[in-house]
């Protein structure tokens, strides 16, 4: 007699963990990427359905001419360095412009309750400029806030959801 479906266990999933000022991206659809704790920081993912191609990247800073030097030793630290290299990086696996699904979490106003450094709302402006100037939409985002997220991209569909302290997962 065939086991019944309890006894069959689906191989484990395989997880990609991005840190701060990091990406990942990959073609393998039995993979999640996921990013902890984002407050100001942003988590940009982006994802081609028909070749099941994504990516996603924890920046830190929008602009890399505060410091230039860290700009080449850290690229994935800035809006300006690091988005271009995530998309390049999805190109160079097969990932076409024209399909990719771009979403966007995080931009908290963390730390500067005074609002002196406004790190989240300039990390926001930032990606926003620089997808208008490529002619790339956004197709979903949620920045903002006072709360951190945590964000998981599963490339075998795209869902993408976010977990922040307090609430169940939701999609983004």
């Amino acid at each position: 007699m065939p086991p019944t479906s309890r006894w069959v266990i689906p191989p484990p999933r395989k997880t990609l963990v991005v840190g701060v000022a990091d990406m990942a991206v990959s073609n393998d659809g039995s993979a999640e990427i996921v990013t902890y704790s984002l407050g100001s920081c942003l988590g940009i993912t982006i994802y081609d359905p028909l070749k099941k191609i994504g990516g996603l990247l924890h920046l830190m800073l929008p602009d890399s001419n505060i410091d230039p030097a860290k700009a080449v030793t850290m690229p994935y630290m800035f809006v300006d360095t690091g988005v271009p290299r995530l998309f390049h990086a999805a190109y160079n696996l097969g990932a076409d412009r024209s399909r990719l699904i771009v979403k966007v979490a995080g931009g908290a106003q963390m730390l500067d309750e005074k609002g002196i450094f406004n790190i989240g709302i300039r990390n926001v402006d930032a990606f926003k400029k620089l997808m208008i100037q490529q002619g790339l939409a956004v197709h979903a985002g949620e920045t903002g806030g006072l709360v951190s997220r945590t964000i998981r991209f599963d490339l075998a569909n795209g869902n993408t959801t976010i977990k922040s302290p307090g609430l169940d997962p939701y999609p983004l």
